[in-house]
């Protein structure tokens, strides 16, 4: 019913900027809160922030809040992540997710969909 594209993924060094967009298709009315998460190899997926539908509500992990920063345009179907400062350990594949419900959850399990992820590489 919804597809998700992450975009924008690529190599950053330490201390600059890079920009996630993720474009939902479909049946996106049904879409509410989105999040991103992220998984570095070998490693178990982690939360990385979400957003409700409005945008008024947003919640981050300890590791990238002041960082970090997820918005929306509901006009374009797409969320961002703006990493300001990425660290080396912010180096992982980052993935889109999204739920029906709205509230903003930090598992995984509880997202109905997901993107195919994008490579993130910060080098010192």
């Amino acid at each position: 019913q919804v597809q998700l594209v992450e975009s924008g993924g690529g190599l950053v060094q330490a201390g600059g900027s890079l920009r996630l967009s993720c474009a939902a298709s479909g049946r996106t009315f049904s879409i509410n809160s989105m999040g991103w998460f992220r998984q570095a190899p070998g490693k178990v997926g982690e939360f990385v922030g979400g957003i409700s539908r409005s945008g008024g509500s947003t919640s981050y992990a300890d590791s990238v809040k002041g960082r970090f920063t997820i918005s929306r345009d509901n006009a374009k179907n797409t969320v961002y992540l703006q990493m300001n400062s990425p660290r080396l350990g912010d180096t992982a594949v980052y993935y889109c997710a999204a739920r029906y419900g709205t509230l903003v959850y930090g598992l995984a399990g509880d997202y109905d969909y997901w993107g195919q992820g994008t490579q993130v590489t910060v080098s010192s």
